[in-house]
């Protein structure tokens, strides 16, 4: 029934790999990063002593900004044609060649950048920005160079950590990548012994049939095993170097470079993470109601954790996207127009296949075109996980006509639309449900989702921490990493799972990690985007009139400035424990209908 899920449509961005234009389009952008390197040195924009900007020094960083701007509008297509190359086909050696020749030859952007803010520092952010239309509209980029520009290395250092990077951590994570991509997974049902992709055989978490899911997680662990030894060099050699290059940055912890990457202050994450955990016996009372209703006495077993509930039929592609469309027409005519543009025009790639890599994501390729990769199993997850990333896709949409540097968005704010797509959907479902197997369906499919984001990402969120404090002094190795997973998920999931029956690979299974604490920030997505979707049911006319605008100015506001807009005070507690009361109101629905079909 899912093998109708589409193959999505990239001859539009370039026609080949071997396509003049595409080798022509690669080799003017490194020749172009070679000549903004030059100009850097020629505009003399490098650290120095503080002065007053003269003229000079305005027209200096006008150029910059719009020379930036236009080399990355055009870095983005070739970025996100090789990227849906290599995720959709990890033995595709050409393209990942080129993806590492592209890395290596755009590294010094990175300390560019930094260079720019020592010398904004020097001059200060305030008069820069006052000195033109072009710099007053990048305000929020410059103050934040300006902020961060002691923490850094010297010049020759910055320079030498970018041009190690693609042999360093961006190989790590390449190597996951490969290996996960390219894992197979045996198991046997009934006497029949299956051998499946490792994106196929953790889509089964979600089979009807519990054997087959049972016999998959085990088939899964056996199959991590066989690469632990690779991938816990990957994660130390990833984590090591993030170690040594904090330190010398001057961060005071692992964690703080991503809160300033998120624009969050460290109040904000503390606020939310109190919230969570206040909130963690109310998802526990979920996962041992559907414990009970799959007749498990001791907590929820790993292999059970997706598995579906109620009357939850499989979905062909079809009916998906129509599913979609429903839910996006009630919200506004542009939502759903952007869900038929990227039907008609093929944004998605949805089939699973050896060589795909797992999960799922948005790219986006500039002037509100994206391309969608995910893996659809036909399950009613998955239409969540299509309303999800097309809630990416409409952010690009709202994006479309600011610069690359004003569409640099944090990812806890990347998740806005995402979310509120998801929870649209989810609404719009659960409305049309009126039996009580159906209703639960949907409800489980849903708390599924919002207890991977808060309960198992505060897993990840400690053992992320713990391991960055560890590998600081020594490597840890698989043994101690299952150890130390293990030790995260029973102070996250308590008694809600079985104590024998849990996920100690999770640390193998997520690239996330290779992304330093790409993790609270889903959290905080979902949270925010519960928040707003409060204040669209409170206030349908009003939340549209600023929705879009909120969305195409993530990347020009810190979150507490934007979420001030809708009145939220994301450094005050209350907002997560309210948002988080949303998903209580859920689980009680839940548990009321447990007892009334048990």
């Amino acid at each position: 029934m899912v093998g109708t899920a589409p193959h999505w449509e990239l001859e539009s961005i370039f026609a080949s790999l071997t396509d003049r234009t595409f080798g022509d389009q690669l080799e003017l952008a490194f020749a172009d990063v070679d000549r903004l390197v030059a100009r850097y040195d020629e505009l003399g924009i490098r650290d120095r002593h503080g002065a007053n900007p003269t003229e000079a020094d305005h027209a200096a960083l006008r150029e910059i900004l719009d020379v930036t701007n236009d080399l990355q509008e055009r870095l983005r297509r070739l970025n996100t044609y090789l990227y849906a190359l290599v995720t959709t086909d990890s033995r595709n050696d050409r393209a990942a060649a080129l993806t590492v020749e592209l890395q290596s030859r755009t590294s010094m952007l990175g300390p560019l950048t930094k260079r720019l803010g020592k010398w904004i520092a020097a001059l200060g952010a305030d008069p820069l920005t006052r000195g033109s239309e072009t710099a007053g509209a990048h305000a929020h980029f410059l103050h934040t160079l300006h902020e961060t520009a002691d923490l850094q290395m010297s010049e020759s250092e910055e320079s030498l950590a970018a041009a190690l990077g693609p042999s360093g951590g961006l190989a790590w994570a390449r190597l996951h990548g490969d290996i996960s991509s390219q894992l197979l997974v045996t198991f046997e049902i009934d006497g029949t012994t299956e051998t499946v992709p490792m994106a196929l055989a953790r889509g089964l978490a979600t089979h009807p049939d519990a054997a087959r899911r049972h016999e998959a997680y085990l088939g899964e662990l056996r199959a991590w095993a066989t690469v632990e030894v690779p991938l816990a060099a990957a994660l130390n050699g990833a984590k090591g170097e993030l170690a040594v290059l904090n330190r010398r940055r001057r961060w005071d912890d692992d964690l703080a470079p991503a809160l300033q990457v998120n624009a969050v202050d460290r109040a904000t994450l503390d606020a939310m993470t109190a919230a969570v955990v206040a909130s963690l016996p109310d998802f526990r009372r979920y996962f041992r109601a559907k414990a009970r209703l799959l007749g498990h006495t001791e907590g929820l077993p790993w292999w059970d954790l997706f598995a579906p509930v109620g009357a939850a039929p499989e979905v062909d592609w079809s009916s998906a996207s129509a599913l979609v469309r429903d839910a996006f027409g009630t919200f506004s005519p542009e939502l759903l127009a952007l869900a038929d543009r990227a039907f008609d025009e093929r944004w998605i790639d949805g089939e699973i296949r050896d060589g795909k890599r797992g999960g799922a994501y948005c790219a986006s390729l500039g002037h509100g075109a994206s391309r969608i990769m995910m893996n659809f199993d036909g399950s009613i997850d998955a239409v969540s996980t299509l309303a999800h990333e097309l809630g990416h896709a409409f952010h690009n949409v709202a994006l479309a006509e600011r610069t690359p540097i004003q569409q640099r968005t944090p990812m806890a704010l990347a998740e806005t639309a995402s979310i509120f797509c998801e929870t649209l959907l989810f609404d719009h479902a659960l409305a049309s449900a009126t039996d009580a197997w159906s209703r639960l369906a949907l409800l489980d499919t849903n708390l599924v989702g919002s207890s991977q984001v808060v309960v198992d990402i505060h897993s990840r969120f400690r053992f992320e921490s713990e391991l960055c404090r560890r590998r600081q002094r020594t490597a840890l190795s698989p043994t101690e990493l299952n150890e130390l997973m293990l030790e995260a998920q029973e102070q996250a999931y308590g008694d809600g799972l079985h104590r024998d029956h849990r996920h100690r690979y999770m640390w193998a299974v997520k690239a996330h990690y290779f992304t330093p604490f790409y993790n609270w920030p889903y959290t905080y997505g979902l949270l925010f985007g519960l928040g707003l979707y409060e204040r669209y049911r409170r206030d349908a006319e009003q939340f549209r009139a600023g929705y879009t605008d909120l969305l195409s100015s993530t990347g020009m506001a810190d979150a507490a400035t934007l979420a001030g807009r809708f009145d939220i005070d994301i450094r005050d507690g209350e907002f997560w424990t309210a948002s988080l009361a949303v998903v209580r109101t859920q689980i009680d629905e839940y548990e009321r209908l447990v007892a009334e079909v048990a």
